[in-house]
């Protein structure tokens, strides 16, 4: 009887901690959230979060318990830092709120004190900051330059931030979503003839990733871009702004 009781006990445990540890199959508190904060064009609203600052806490603090390993599927691993990453962005903001770049809250020595170089996201036992998350998990683990349409760094040149969270089941589809979505933006980029474009630095900053699979860089774009490139079409590329993505 004290067996079955203990065992009793056991599962009870299991089943109370089961919410936690399957939250990163859903990330149900962070999708409320952006259903509310984040229109269909990525405009945020950050006084909203601000005002919320209590329930967007609460998702931070549901990452910080479930850190990743083995054992994941590779896709639930996957939503998971990109939803991390951009979770972590907005807590960025919202805790230095009112602000006009993001570029305002660190210094301009890239991997030494830019905003993405605080040390500021507690995930299991490490302390990570975005530059960690961006480049040592998500690029270096997964290896698809779709993440690049999906990670938002809170200005209005980056790809729009997704007003749904990233989960394993959809997050191809969702990345697809996202990189038609943003090729095809005049105002991030303008494909205006077959011959000549003017491109997010996003395609420059990380032409490795785009080209990693022997493709060029019209090629890549041309996947989903509904103006096709010439091989040989004229690039150039735009300035980035770095104002705030909403307001």
């Amino acid at each position: 009887m004290k067996l079955i009781k203990f065992i009793t006990v056991l599962v009870s445990f299991g089943l109370s901690f089961s919410s936690v540890a399957n939250e990163h199959l859903t990330h149900k508190g962070w999708n409320t959230l952006l259903n509310k904060h984040v229109d269909e064009a990525g405009n945020v609203d950050y006084k909203g979060f601000k005002s919320e600052e209590k329930a967007l806490n609460e998702y931070l603090t549901v990452l910080s318990k479930n850190h990743p390993d083995n054992s994941w599927k590779r896709n639930d691993r996957l939503a998971f830092w990109i939803n991390a990453y951009n979770a972590f962005t907005v807590k960025l903001i919202v805790k230095n709120y009112p602000v006009k770049s993001i570029k305002d809250l660190g210094g301009s020595i890239y991997k030494v004190n830019t905003p993405w170089d605080i040390k500021f996201i507690k995930i299991g036992e490490e302390v990570y900051d975005l530059n960690n998350i961006e480049h040592g998990m998500i690029r270096k683990e997964f290896s698809d330059p779709r993440i690049h349409f999906a990670v938002n760094c809170a200005s209005v040149s980056c790809p729009k931030l997704r007003n749904e969270a990233y989960v394993g089941t959809t997050i191809d589809q969702q990345l697809e979503d996202q990189a038609k979505y943003f090729i095809n933006n005049k105002v991030k980029n303008q494909i205006k003839s077959t011959k000549k474009a003017k491109l997010s630095k996003i395609f420059r900053w990380y032409k490795g990733d785009f080209t990693s699979s022997g493709m060029s860089i019209v090629e890549y774009i041309n996947q989903y871009a509904d103006v096709k490139l010439e091989a040989d079409a004229k690039i150039e590329f735009l300035d980035y702004d770095w104002d705030l993505n909403g307001k």
